[in-house]
């Protein structure tokens, strides 16, 4: 096992901050969005639905090697597109350059364009978790997209945490894994702890009315700032942005003042689904090697704990990449910023490209 350090990774940060102010984000190709409809759909609890949708998005050309993005919770597929993401990845002569690869990006059931409860079941639609989640992308790619091998499989916070699950499930489907702001381990401690506070901040809400609302629950925007503050941002970018307590007052204004656009139901599903997450068992399973990429201020999944670096210790072949804190990370949300990592995973790419 390869195992970037803090250190090694802070040289590559450094060597990285001369050349992204040079070097803007590349425009991206043009993106095709799709729907698959999944005749019958059976849960991990033995629920079907019939006729369970599931949106896509898609870059490149289909005959290229192919790469399955995997987003975060309550995210959608489209964060491929953003400017910090997609356009220091996809552009020309970067390390995931679309003209070279086929970039597949999903909407997981419950988010986004695919079937989720405010289509209408509400509190009906059955109770999903990340198995369900990962088998329908699974029969996305290769039953409606035809795609039957991997490049890559790419995914950040929850989409990390899938991104373990699909090495150990399909080990052999894929030439390369890239797990960011995650862990294999239980859901578990303050990762797990705040995700129920922000649950049943919103069920304990008589507006909630058992999920028979008629307008979205007042504690849904209040509870949605609380958790996102206390679990992604990053303490020195805070520290940065909001030095005094009027600065501090002001992010939190917006925050409480910005557009709700989630539905409350969607909201406890997405968050309820990570609960019995547990990838640590079948680590050994994983065949294709791993470049890890976590960072050092990551609120939910702490490297101080030592449970990654642990882990890690079952894996045949895999580096982590450790993005030192700074007041120009994230913490938790630092992955969606690519400009950190875009040089590793250029590297880890031809590292892993095989004979064609």
């Amino acid at each position: 096992m390869r195992h970037f350090t803090s250190r090694p990774a802070l040289g590559l940060l450094l060597s990285l901050s001369f050349s992204v102010g040079a070097v803007s984000a590349a425009p991206l190709p043009a993106a095709t969005e799709g729907d698959w409809i999944a005749p019958q759909f059976t849960f991990h609890t033995g629920e079907k639905l019939a006729n369970l949708k599931l949106h896509y998005i898609t870059l490149g050309d289909p005959k290229n090697p192919a790469i399955l993005y995997l987003h975060g919770t309550y995210r959608p597929g489209s964060d491929v597109l953003s400017k910090d993401f997609g356009g220091e990845l996809f552009g020309p002569g970067q390390p995931l350059d679309a003209s070279k690869y086929y970039i597949i990006s999903t909407d997981g059931i419950g988010v986004g364009q695919s079937s989720k409860p405010s289509d209408g079941l509400r509190t009906q639609f059955p109770a999903y978790n990340y198995t369900d989640l990962v088998q329908a992308q699974y029969r996305l790619v290769t039953e409606g997209l035809g795609v039957k091998h991997l490049r890559l499989i790419i995914g950040n916070s929850m989409g990390g945490m899938q991104t373990w699950m699909w090495g150990q499930t399909w080990p052999q489907m894929m030439d390369a894994l890239v797990p960011m702001a995650s862990q294999p381990t239980e859901m578990s401690s303050r990762n797990w702890m705040m995700r129920r506070l922000l649950v049943e901040s919103i069920k304990q809400d008589p507006a909630w009315n058992n999920g028979n609302y008629s307008a979205q629950p007042p504690s849904l925007r209040l509870a949605n700032a609380m958790f996102s503050v206390g679990t992604s941002g990053g303490t020195l970018a805070y520290q940065a942005a909001a030095p005094t307590r009027a600065q501090a007052d002001k992010l939190v204004d917006e925050r409480l003042s910005a557009p709700q656009t989630a539905d409350a139901n969607d909201f406890i599903y997405q968050w309820q689904s990570s609960a019995d997450y547990n990838a640590a068992e079948g680590l050994s399973k994983i065949q294709a090697p791993m470049l890890v990429i976590n960072s050092a201020d990551d609120e939910r999944n702490p490297p101080e704990t030592g449970r990654l670096e642990a882990s890690m210790k079952a894996l045949k072949h895999a580096r982590l990449l450790l993005i030192p804190a700074s007041a120009d990370t994230r913490g938790h949300g630092t992955t969606s910023m690519a400009k950190f990592y875009s040089e590793a995973l250029g590297q880890f790419m031809q590292e892993t490209e095989k004979p064609r």
